[in-house]
C-alpha cells in the first residue's frame, strides 16, 4: 500500500508479493539507490517509511488508476464489456442476465467454471469493464461482496455492490448486505467486480425474472455514474 501511495504501481493491494509488486519494489530500490534485490528487508522498509513521510498520504496508484479507467468506461449498457460468472446451480439465471444485457447493447461473456481463479482469468483476458459473480449460499445471509481490505477497497466495486444491495433488498426473500471482502475472484480480477451470494437455488428461481431486471437496471445506473452511491430503487413485480 505504501509503495502505491508514493507512486510505484503495485497493482491491486492484495497482500501478495506478485509480479507487479515485485516490479514496483525493484523500481523503488533502483530510484533510491538501494541494492536492487527485490527483497523488502529492513533497509528497504526504512527507505519506504522515510519517503512516505515526505510525500504524505494520497489515494495510491491503484485507486487513481481505477478511477481513471472508470471515467473512460461506457456510460451506458451499450458497449459495456461484462463477464457474468456462476459457481453452480445458477446457470438459468446467468443465461437470462446475459440475454437481457445483450439486448441492451452490452458485450457479455458468461462463465460456468467453478474455479474462482479461472473466472478471474476469463474476465481479465476478455478485458471486461465489470465482473458479476453469482453463487448460491443457502445456509448464509445474502450478501454482495466487493474487493476490500483494511487499507484498500475497489471504489467501483463498492459503488456497484451498494447499488445492487439497495435494489435487490426490495425483492421477496432477498435482503443482501454490501461487504468488502478478500475473496479470490475479487482479488484477482483487474476490473470492478462483485460477487452476489443468494439463498437456495429454488428460492431464487422463483423470482429469477425480477432479479434479472433488477440487476440489469442497477448495472445500467452504475455505468452512468460508477463512483456514485445507490439511489432510490425501482421496483419490479
Amino acid at each position: 500500500m505504501r509503495l502505491g501511495r508514493i507512486g510505484f504501481d503495485c497493482g491491486k493491494v492484495d497482500g501478495i508479493l506478485g509480479p507487479e509488486t515485485a516490479k514496483a519494489l525493484h523500481d523503488f530500490q533502483s530510484n533510491c539507490g538501494l541494492v536492487v534485490d527485490g527483497t523488502c528487508g529492513p533497509v528497504t522498509v526504512r527507505a519506504i517509511e522515510r519517503v512516505s513521510r515526505q510525500t504524505g498520504s494520497g489515494p495510491g496508484v491503484a485507486t487513481v488508476r481505477e478511477r481513471d479507467r472508470l471515467r473512460s468506461t461506457s456510460s451506458s449498457l451499450r458497449g459495456l464489456r461484462v463477464v457474468i460468472g456462476q459457481f453452480g446451480g445458477l446457470g438459468n439465471l446467468t443465461r437470462a442476465m446475459t440475454r437481457d444485457l445483450r439486448l441492451c447493447g452490452a458485450i457479455v461473456v458468461s462463465v460456468d467454471e467453478p474455479d474462482a481463479r479461472a473466472q478471474a482469468a476469463a474476465a481479465n483476458n476478455f478485458g471486461a469493464d465489470v465482473y458479476l459473480g453469482l453463487e448460491s449460499c443457502p445456509n448464509e445471509p445474502s450478501r454482495i461482496a466487493f474487493y476490500g481490505v483494511p487499507d484498500f477497497e475497489s471504489a467501483g466495486g463498492r459503488s456497484l455492490a451498494e447499488r445492487l444491495a439497495a435494489e435487490l433488498a426490495h425483492l421477496t426473500g432477498v435482503d443482501p448486505v454490501a461487504r468488502g471482502m478478500r475473496l479470490q475472484v475479487l482479488r484477482e480480477t483487474r476490473m470492478p467486480a462483485v460477487l452476489i451470494s443468494v439463498g437456495a437455488v429454488r428460492q431464487i428461481a422463483d423470482i429469477s425474472r425480477q432479479v434479472t431486471l433488477t440487476v440489469r437496471d442497477a448495472l445500467e445506473a452504475w455505468a452512468g455514474n460508477p463512483l456514485a452511491g445507490p439511489v432510490r430503487a425501482s421496483h419490479h413485480v
